[in-house]
Order: structure tokens, then sequence, then C-alpha cells
């Protein structure tokens, strides 16, 4: 989680208290006398606790006697000690948030575990530092009360499939509530969906099914589909015979190409194809003289 940077020692206030406080000694010794030792360590002290250092990626606000009266930073900035305070530091740089929702119901009555990333950046730090006590803790309470109430309106399939949807369902409801505040959301992203291990395993069985009823289906066609190229077949065939003997001269050359293969043919498609004379002929043209 982010924290706030509060007020702090820079080190050029510590080198400006050590020179101030040497000085002083120094014209103390020289001097005898232990005034300017009193004085330099007095300069040191007001040095250490006016002079301020912001760095380039921070803001920070002066408050005189408890009235606002600006912004300083980032660099060096002077600042009358006592007289004027400062806020905590505020950093303009993209946070990251990590938010979870566990066990919020879905629409269609589900217990859900949900993470979620939240990219946000401060854009005016006078707003983030009078409107809020505390901008980070505002932004996660925010983040999260925002997740449990989409999962609300979402059901389980959309969580799980629409999760883009979602997140930026999410940034918009947020950026809505924390630009008043001079932060913006800029984007949020729904980072895992957890369910129940016994949900899990039922919807793993229905997917199961869905797949293996899709699959017979896909044979069934099939079935079909071959049913009906044999009835266009059968129909060719029976307007022209020709074709059909030699639909099955072929189917016997294939069977017998192979070296070695033996079919068994019944004699009487052999006298229906006509093909006792052939064999015969083939036969005795193979034969050794």
């Amino acid at each position: 989680m982010a924290r706030i940077r509060i007020q702090e020692v820079s080190g050029i206030a510590r080198l400006l208290f050590v020179v101030s406080l040497v000085i002083g000694l120094a014209l103390t010794q020289a001097l005898h006398h232990p005034a300017p030792a009193i004085i330099g360590a007095l300069v040191g002290l007001y040095f250490l606790f006016a002079i301020k250092v912001v760095r380039q990626w921070e803001k920070v606000a002066v408050l005189r006697l408890g009235r606002y009266v600006g912004l300083r930073g980032p660099g060096w900035c002077h600042i009358i000690p006592i007289v004027e305070t400062l806020s905590p530091y505020v950093d303009q740089r993209v946070r990251v948030a990590s938010v979870s929702a566990e066990s919020t119901l879905t629409r269609d009555t589900v217990p859900v575990n949900v993470d979620a990333i939240v990219f946000w950046l401060v854009w005016n730090a006078e707003k983030c530092i009078l409107e809020v006590e505390n901008f980070i803790d505002a932004i996660n309470m925010s983040a999260q009360t925002a997740l449990r109430e989409s999962i609300g309106r979402h059901e389980l399939a959309q969580m799980i499939t629409e999760r883009e949807t979602m997140g930026r369902e999410l940034q918009r409801i947020l950026d809505e509530k924390t630009n008043p505040w001079g932060i913006t959301v800029q984007s949020v992203e729904i980072r895992d969906v957890k369910i129940p291990a016994g949900l899990e395993d039922a919807m793993s069985r229905q997917a199961q099914a869905q797949r293996e009823r899709q699959a017979r289906i896909i044979l069934g066609q099939a079935e079909q589909e071959i049913s009906n190229s044999f009835v266009q077949a059968a129909a060719a065939y029976a307007e022209n015979p020709v074709a059909l003997h030699l639909r099955a001269m072929n189917m016997l050359y294939e069977a017998v190409k192979e070296k070695g293969a033996m079919v068994i043919v019944p004699s009487s498609a052999v006298e229906t194809m006509g093909l006792g004379g052939t064999l015969a002929t083939a036969s005795l043209g193979g034969a050794k003289p």
C-alpha cells in the first residue's frame, strides 16, 4: 500500500545546521565569548526546520497559522517555523491499489472471490489535501465497495468472459467518485475470479457433457451425410449398370494388387460381373511356360 510521506529534515537543512554551529563555535573560541556559539546554534536550528526539499514528483501544501496559503514543490522551499507548517507530501505518480472482494454473491447468487488492481494518480494536489483526510484509504475503500456492487450486478458467466467490460465499468464509477478529490482512476483490471471448488467441479462436468453432446451431434450429421451419399450412388448405379460393373472390378483390383493377397469371391458375384473368362485369361497369362 502507498504511504503518505510526512515532514522530514532535509539534507540541506542538516548541512546548514552543522555549518552554523561550527562557525559559532569557532567565533566563540576566537572571541572567548559564548554568544557566537549560542547564536550559531539558534541559526542552525532555524535552518533545520525552515528549509524543506520537495522531490520532483511531489507537492506539499503550506499552512500559515492553520490557513492554506499555497503549494510548494518540486525543489527546495522555505517556511517560517512554528508560524507555517507543511501538509503530508503528495506523490503525483501513477499508483497501484490492490483490492479484493471475498465471498461476494453474484447476480445469480454464486459466491465468488475477486481480485482487482486499480491504477490511479493525483492530478490536483490542492483538492487532494483539502477535500479528503486520507486519500489513500479513501481510494482503497471506494474501490472495494464499487467492486462488491459491480459483482452483485453481474452473473458469473459475465464476470468470467467479460472482465474488460467489468473493469471499464468500475473505472467509470470510481472516477466519478474520486474526481472531486483531485484524483483520477486511469484503469481497473480484474486479476482473478475464484469460485468454490464444488461449483468448479460441477461446471467442469457440465462443460464435458456439452462437448460430448456436440461430438455426438457431429457424428450423427456425418452418418447422415454418408447415407445420403450412398443413396445418390445407388441411384446412379441403378441407372448405369456398366458403372456398377466397373466399380466392382476396381474394388477387386484394389483387393488383389498387393503381392501375396488372396480374395475369395462368391461364384455368383463372378458370374454377375462376367469375370470368369477374364480371371482365367489372367491366370493363363501369368503362368510360367
